[in-house]
């Protein structure tokens, strides 16, 4: 057996057992059996070897040679007692190992108890992985263990080390004079905060004064973590470990400690805070005159929920109602400018589940974009942008300074065909010609396809066709937004990239640039981080919608057609935005069904029946399995079954 040299990836193993190593860079996954996985779990980095593959062979095969780093440290599993040791038995069936527990580390703990074990050793010579106990679950609520087992499975920890929080514990509370003198003082401009209203942390402000030429004075104000979490610190490891904040329906696994987060800097009002801000020279007109970027130290003088704005920008009445009308009058100026400029308008619907005191869900809220998110979004993305392009003209030794920026590729023709073929059964068209008449194309559909019911089905399938946002130092600009230059430096609470801009910015700022040679890794980390946090978050919501549609087994919804494959297909129910499965199983009761993939289609070989992505059909929800984080409809249909002289009934 031949073999190709050592290649590295991420490795998945399915359900059944089967492996697949993610290579960045190839076009499709290497598959692994069983027997060839060695001691890899899923999640690990890897090392493999390519078997030699005849040319009509679809995906290649492998072996996997080596275990880089282990994906997963902390599982949740059942304890099961021996005389003088323990095993912990992991819940996640694709980790194959049960974990060794000392006699001493198992102490005081019962047979069967449910807990979260760290695993601390484990060599190529052990059998078994050896580790501790970090916490007994046998008293949580089933649904509290679900959403910290995915968070675990995605390699996420549920504790701070005790050595970040000791390292925590000596930062000071109160901000020094000598600080305030090194800052820009800004305590005495008109400043406020827009969030959510159960946001506990606020990491930006907005700041407004006119100037004596007419023009404003916006300043965008990031709370300054760098100034708190310095490089190096066990803090600051821990917080390239988790990368950024993973926000769960019923709680959110912050990427700093909550004394940083909620406390230290939170723009909370009538407090002063340190702050790193982009401050702008800009007319009426929403044209930047010119921009400082400075540390400052502000004062919030109001906090805003996004509803209160909003009710400012539409009955134009209440507190600072002229500065919010003029910030939302900029604000729409820019973003029809960046849409002009061919920046691509999809519009996300986000579901937000409302939760009893058990987290159990008891209502389910459709979140819209409107004018008072708009007004802080475009005010953002102003500073990315200016920050990105003030760093890229900077050079250090006559090199581009290494720096993360989140960049957007142009889309792959190849993908975009199908869809595009797809779409025009909608009787919609598209200009495949350049990037540019591909993004009026999308724009387009977004305003036909507005209050349709395949709308949602359609922006989906759109956005999967794009390439995925990255950090990479190779600044290739952001295609979806249609900016030439463009970073995160406006949320370094959550995001550790954000933490890295701040800091190569104040460098810069200084003249004391310390160039950060392994600035390509961490960008590759913190996109891998981010992908793993989404994950987590689908997983989170799919387990709450079949929390959700439990209570109403036996009931009938209206649904669209959500997703097509070879065993069956998805619909979304209209009233809550919950996804379930229709097997093929099902529909061979009423035809035999061919899967058209082109089509995105199921068609009767009979009675030319369709079934297709964006119909609108009726469903009666037939079963809600939380282990499998599946919800199963039944199809109601006023035709004649095949076979039968049944009629289904349909509500």
């Amino acid at each position: 057996m031949g073999f190709s040299p050592g290649v590295i990836g991420t490795l998945d193993i399915s359900k059944q057992g089967m492996g697949f190593v993610i290579v960045p860079g190839m076009t499709t996954d290497i598959k692994i059996k069983r027997e060839n996985l060695k001691d890899a779990m899923h999640g690990d980095t890897v090392e493999v070897h390519i078997f030699k593959v005849n040319k009509t062979s679809s995906r290649p095969e492998g072996v996997i040679s080596k275990v880089l780093k282990r994906g997963q440290s902390e599982l949740i599993g059942t304890l099961q007692l021996n005389m003088r040791f323990a095993f912990v038995v992991p819940d996640n069936k694709s980790f194959t190992k049960d974990i060794f527990i000392g006699e001493r580390n198992a102490k005081g703990l019962k047979n069967g108890d449910r807990v979260v074990v760290k695993i601390i050793e484990w060599s190529e010579r052990m059998k078994n992985p050896e580790g501790e106990i970090v916490s007994v679950l046998t008293n949580e609520r089933n649904n509290e263990i679900a959403m910290k087992e995915i968070l675990l499975q995605n390699g996420f920890s549920l504790e701070f080390p005790k050595v970040v929080l000791d390292e925590l514990a000596q930062v000071p509370l109160t901000i020094s004079a000598e600080e305030i003198k090194r800052r820009r003082d800004l305590r005495n401009t008109l400043t406020i905060t827009i969030d959510p209203y159960d946001a506990k942390d606020f990491d930006d402000a907005i700041s407004l004064k006119k100037l004596s030429n007419g023009n404003y004075e916006i300043g965008v104000h990031i709370a300054d973590v760098s100034h708190y979490v310095k490089a190096g610190t066990a803090l600051d490891q821990e917080a390239i470990k988790r990368a950024t904040s993973v926000y769960l329906p019923d709680r959110v696994l912050p990427m700093l400690p909550e004394k940083i987060s909620n406390e230290l800097c939170s723009l909370r009002p009538k407090e002063d805070k340190l702050t790193f801000s982009v401050i702008f020279e800009i007319d009426a007109a929403a044209n930047v005159l010119h921009y400082e970027i400075a540390k400052t130290i502000i004062h919030s003088d109001r906090r805003y929920t996004y509803e209160e704005v909003q009710e400012i920008i539409e009955t134009k009445q209440g507190e600072h109602v002229d500065e919010i009308l003029l910030l939302h009058s900029i604000s729409q100026q820019l973003r029809q400018r960046k849409f002009d400029e061919g920046a691509i308008n999809f519009s996300s619907e986000e579901v937000r589940f409302v939760l009893d005191e058990k987290g159990i869900p008891i209502d389910v809220m459709v979140k819209q974009s409107k004018e008072c998110h708009q007004l802080i979004e475009e005010l953002m993305l102003l500073a990315n942008r200016t920050v990105a392009e003030h760093v890229y003209k900077i050079k250090f030794k006559n090199a581009p300074i290494p720096f993360p920026y989140r960049v957007h590729d142009t889309p792959d023709i190849e993908k975009l065909k199908t869809f595009v073929s797809f779409a025009g059964k909608f009787g919609l068209k598209f200009d495949l010609n350049s990037p540019q008449t591909i993004a009026k194309s999308f724009n387009e559909m977004v305003k036909k396809t507005e209050n349709h019911p395949e709308q949602s089905v359609l922006h989906t399938l759109g956005i999967r066709t794009m390439a995925k946002a990255i950090y990479t130092t190779e600044n290739i600009g952001h295609y979806g937004l249609a900016f030439e230059y463009y970073c995160h430096f406006t949320s370094p609470i959550r995001r550790y990239p954000d933490v890295l801009v701040h800091r190569i910015v104040y460098e810069i700022l200084n003249n004391e640039i310390h160039p950060i040679k392994q600035m390509e890794s961490l960008c590759l980390h913190c996109s891998e981080r981010e992908r793993k946090a989404m994950e987590s978050e689908r997983e989170a919501s799919k387990y709450k919608q079949v929390e959700f549609m439990r209570k109403f087994i036996g009931e009938e919804f209206s649904a669209v057609i959500s997703g097509v494959g070879k065993f069956g297909f998805w619909a979304q129910t209209i009233q809550h935005k919950c996804e379930g499965f229709i097997s093929i199983t099902d529909l061979n009761e009423i035809d035999d069904f061919i899967f058209e993939e082109s089509a995105y289609a199921f068609i009767g070989k009979h009675t030319k029946m369709k079934f297709k992505i964006g119909q609108p059909i009726e469903v009666l929800v037939a079963a809600a399995n939380l282990e499998r984080k599946q919800i199963d409809y039944k199809i109601i249909l006023d035709v004649p079954i095949v076979g039968s002289t049944k009629k289904s009934k349909k509500k």
